[in-house]
C-alpha cells in the first residue's frame, strides 16, 4: 500500500523568533502567500512605517482595488490592542483593505472584522487570516493560511450597483459578466499575471507589474467605446510619477519595437497619474464580441509585459 506522510503543526515561534524582526520581514517578501489567500493582488511596499507616535507592521496597496492596504501581524491569539491598533492605522493611511494576520483568532474579533466589514459596505475591506506553519515529515515548513474573516461580497456588490449613476448601475452586471469570463481565461492562459478570484463591477481591472508601489498594468473599457491596455503610473507623487514616466520615454524606441507597434504615451499635464497605453474599439454592452475582447487584452498585455521588462533593470526609483 502506498505510504502517506502525517501533516505535523509546528509553533510559529519556532519558525519566527520575533514578531518585528522575523515575522513581518517575511511576510513582506513574500506577499504573493497572503494574496493567494486573500484572493486579491497586492503589493507590500514598507514595514514599519509611521502613523502618528505608532508604528504599523506593513503597507502597501491592494491593485485589484486600487486602494492603500495596511497588514497587522502577530505572533500571539488576537487582542485588543492590536484591534485598536488596526483601526487606528487604518484611519491614519486611508486604508480601505486592512489585513489583521495571528495565528488564532478569538471569536469576538473575528466577530468584530465582521462588524466593520458591514459598516463599510464595498469601500473598505477587513480580513482575519490565521497563519500556522506545518510540516510532513523532515520537509521545510511551509505556511498555511486560513480566512477566518472577510468582506461580505453580496453587500458589497447590492452597495456598489446602487451607488452608481443610473448608466454605471446599468453596466454593473455587464462588467461582471465581462470580467468573470476574463478571469476565468486568465487561470488557463496566463495564471501568473494576477491572484484575483472575484470579478470587478467596474470598467477596469488591474493586475501586478514590475514598479511597485504606485503602478500597475490595467485591462479597461475607455471613454468613447474604447478598450485600452496601459501601464498606470500613479505614486501619489507627482515627481515620481514623472521620474518613471521619463525614463521609459528613454527606451522609447526598445519598448515599441519590442510591443511590435506605437504606444500611447500619455503623461496628462495637471492629472495625478501618466500612463502608457495601447486603444482598441469595444463597448462591454456588445456581449456577443467579449471573447474577442478578452483576445484583444491578452494579446496586448502579453506584448506590453513583453515590452516592459526588457527595459525595466535599467529604470530606477526613488
Amino acid at each position: 500500500m502506498l505510504e502517506l506522510g502525517r501533516l505535523q503543526q509546528i509553533d510559529p515561534r519556532d519558525v519566527w523568533q520575533h514578531e518585528a524582526h522575523d515575522f513581518t520581514p517575511w511576510l513582506l517578501e513574500n506577499a504573493d502567500v497572503l494574496a493567494d489567500a486573500l484572493g486579491i493582488d497586492i503589493e507590500l511596499s514598507a514595514a514599519e512605517h509611521p502613523v502618528g507616535g505608532f508604528n504599523l507592521d506593513l503597507v502597501g496597496r491592494d491593485l485589484t482595488n486600487n486602494c492603500v492596504l495596511i497588514v497587522e501581524n502577530q505572533l500571539t491569539a488576537t487582542d485588543h490592542g492590536h484591534l485598536g491598533q488596526l483601526v487606528t492605522y487604518a484611519a491614519g493611511t486611508d486604508a480601505r483593505t486592512v489585513v489583521w494576520v495571528a495565528p488564532t483568532f478569538r471569536e469576538e474579533h473575528r466577530q468584530a472584522l465582521d462588524f466593520l466589514n458591514n459598516l463599510g459596505g464595498e469601500d473598505t475591506r477587513f480580513f482575519g487570516v490565521e497563519i500556522s506553519v506545518v510540516r510532513i515529515g523532515s520537509s521545510a515548513p511551509a505556511p498555511l493560511i486560513k480566512l477566518r474573516a472577510q468582506p461580505n461580497d453580496w453587500h458589497a456588490q447590492v452597495t456598489a450597483a446602487t451607488k452608481s449613476t443610473a448608466q454605471q448601475a446599468g453596466k454593473a452586471p455587464l462588467y461582471r459578466e465581462f470580467w468573470t469570463r476574463f478571469l476565468d481565461r486568465v487561470k488557463v492562459e496566463f495564471p501568473g499575471w494576477t491572484n484575483a478570484t472575484k470579478p470587478q463591477i467596474a470598467n477596469w481591472f488591474s493586475m501586478a507589474c514590475p514598479f511597485k508601489g504606485g503602478s500597475y498594468y490595467s485591462a479597461s473599457f475607455a471613454a468613447g467605446g474604447k478598450l485600452r491596455t496601459e501601464l498606470y503610473i500613479d505614486f501619489g507623487d507627482e515627481e515620481l510619477n514623472r521620474s518613471l514616466f521619463e525614463q521609459l520615454a528613454t527606451h522609447r524606441t526598445m519598448l515599441e519595437e519590442v510591443y511590435g507597434g506605437s504606444l500611447s504615451w500619455e503623461d496628462l499635464p495637471g492629472k495625478r497619474a501618466c500612463r502608457v497605453a495601447d486603444y482598441g474599439d469595444g463597448d462591454v454592452t456588445n456581449g456577443d464580441l467579449h471573447d474577442e475582447y478578452i483576445d484583444w487584452f491578452f494579446d496586448t498585455g502579453r506584448r506590453l509585459r513583453a515590452a516592459v521588462d526588457s527595459v525595466a533593470p535599467s529604470i530606477r526609483l526613488g
